[in-house]
């Protein structure tokens, strides 16, 4: 029997993470995160609930790497902290998986795999990468093969037949797969909703040639710092036209010097420079590299906007390419880091006006039936997406011959069962996820969260009262500071005292006496004030000093 467990990635876009499960062995294909909505103040990583792999009979026997991308592989380090096991990947994919992992003080073992290469990580599972061509060097998708069959899984892929890197989705090797081996694909699913073939990354190539000599004074390309192939074109075309790189922000500076090393990427000597060597330099002589075009306010580009940053800042005449689309969600950010750049006198110029300036690295459906057609699956799963680029995907999948009952729509938590080469859901295991710092100090709380929205919405007042200790009279006033409240709530907190006076006077000595029962005591009094006075009931923070 085979089991298909996802523990993230089919109803969202990230958290990709899914088990493999055969003759009590387990492996696990990625372990990325989610980047956390506004609504989740605090919480910077969400990674998935890997519980599964601590209460599961079987043991986890090996991670399996797709690429190097954070929804990938970005949970790596937390789970490596719980379970020590062995980690493969393509060298691209572990150099960069190494350079978080030393962040985070996590040990590793990293174990190189070749594409076309068959390698046995448990006894029940023999696996063999294959190349696909994605927005990052060094991305594969897996052969499974189990006593129940083969499995395909593409991870993220694009069919692009004139890759910067000459390597291209390699759909000859799965059609050379003998008819009815392959028990079930399961295939990237983001642009599910997209009609039509993804463009060749050679567009922004392109794009790059033609917008970089055409500028008079600096340029600043805003990307992904994974985006490696684009990195690799801005260096070919700084180098053909005599423009010095400056990599701003660390991350651009950790991938490209892993790249470096893994051999995925090429940098003439001499080109890259510092800040401080680039401000010596005519503004024509300048490109910047940067991160942030998601409009993160912390991330490079965002920064360079700011009047009181010191250092490197946009200054007039700068052209801005900005190679990326917003992530659904991302959008107004994205807006109001447009409308900075223009305002400090920079020339934005983005894939709204100028599509070139990016193309997706995930098939269309014309390329995602090819791959269909390329595998001939007797089973067929989505991964990779929301419920909305699943259902599209198994739409296509029928329209592309496979039988309602050949095509599961499986959700995180679906147990998928395969068996004498019948596939069915087998019922559900628990998931979920958790909410993380960078650091991984710990996962925050559902309870915190909460209190941490209740805050941003109510804002915070501490009430301080001073209690004799020999009588239980007040002595002096009750002192109130505010955060976060609205100028109605600021004017009831420089009244509010009086106001409180008479009501704490109320109190009989016993509750005075008696830390709890005066806490609970302020918060209520504290918080009829306010809702008396403009009917709002601020999070309040009861101190008590007794001399």
């Amino acid at each position: 029997m085979l089991r298909i467990i996802p523990l993230g990635g089919l109803g969202e876009i990230g958290l990709n993470s899914m088990v493999f499960e055969c003759q009590d062995q387990l492996l696990l294909v990625d372990a990325g995160l989610l980047f956390p909505p506004p609504e989740l103040p605090g919480v910077e990583l969400i990674i998935p609930d890997f519980g599964y792999l601590r209460d599961a009979a079987a043991q986890l026997g090996a991670v399996l790497l797709t690429h190097a991308h954070e929804d990938h592989v970005g949970a790596l380090p937390f789970l490596l902290r719980e379970r020590s096991v062995p980690v493969y990947g393509t060298r691209l994919t572990l150099a960069l998986v190494a350079e978080r992992l030393e962040q985070m003080d996590v040990r590793a073992d990293l174990r190189e795999i070749l594409p076309g290469e068959p390698f046995r990580p448990t006894p029940a599972f023999e696996v063999e990468a294959f190349r696909v061509a994605h927005s990052i060097p060094d991305a594969v998708g897996l052969l499974l093969r189990t006593p129940e069959g083969t499995v395909v899984h593409t991870g993220d892929f694009k069919l692009d037949d004139t890759p910067l890197d000459a390597r291209p989705t390699d759909l000859p090797r799965l059609q050379a797969l003998p008819d009815g081996e392959v028990l079930c694909l399961l295939s990237d699913s983001t642009n599910a909703e997209v009609e039509g073939e993804t463009p060749p990354e050679r567009v922004v190539a392109e794009t790059l040639e033609r917008l970089i000599p055409q500028a008079g004074g600096r340029v600043l390309v805003g990307l992904f710092a994974s985006h490696l192939h684009r990195v690799q074109h801005v260096i070919h075309v700084c180098h053909r036209t005599g423009r010095r790189l400056v990599l701003a922000g660390r991350s651009l500076e950790r991938n490209v010097e892993a790249a470096q090393r893994a051999g995925r990427l090429e940098v003439p000597e001499g080109l890259l420079c510092s800040v401080e060597e680039a401000e010596g330099l005519l503004p024509h002589h300048v490109c910047i590299l940067a991160t942030g075009a998601q409009g993160e306010p912390r991330a490079t580009l965002s920064q360079l906007c700011q009047p009181e940053v010191e250092g490197l800042r946009i200054e007039r005449g700068d052209t801005v390419l900005l190679s990326s689309r917003p992530i659904p969600g991302n959008e107004r950010a994205v807006s109001v880091l447009i409308n900075a750049l223009l305002a400090a006198g920079a020339r934005v110029l983005h894939a709204g006006i100028e599509p070139g300036l990016h193309v997706s690295g995930h098939a269309a459906r014309a390329q995602q039936r090819r791959m269909l057609e390329a595998v001939r699956p007797r089973h067929f799963v989505p991964i990779h997406g929301e419920l909305r680029q699943l259902t599209a995907h198994v739409d296509l999948a029928r329209s592309a011959g496979l039988g309602a009952e050949q095509c599961f729509l499986a959700r995180d938590g679906d147990v998928l069962g395969f068996a004498a080469g019948r596939g069915a859901f087998w019922g559900k295991t628990p998931v979920g996820r958790v909410f993380e710092s960078r650091a991984g100090g710990g996962d925050i709380a559902p309870e915190a969260l909460a209190a941490r929205n209740r805050l941003a919405r109510s804002g915070v007042v501490a009430v301080v009262v001073t209690v004799s200790r020999d009588t239980g009279a007040y002595l002096g006033m009750p002192q109130l500071v505010g955060r976060g409240l609205t100028r109605d709530e600021e004017r009831v907190l420089e009244s509010a005292a009086l106001d409180l006076v008479p009501i704490l006077e109320e109190l009989t000595p016993a509750v005075r006496g008696d830390d709890a029962f005066l806490r609970d005591a302020l918060v209520r009094v504290t918080r009829q004030v306010f809702r008396d006075r403009v009917a709002r009931r601020p999070f309040v923070v009861p101190l008590i000093v007794r001399i």
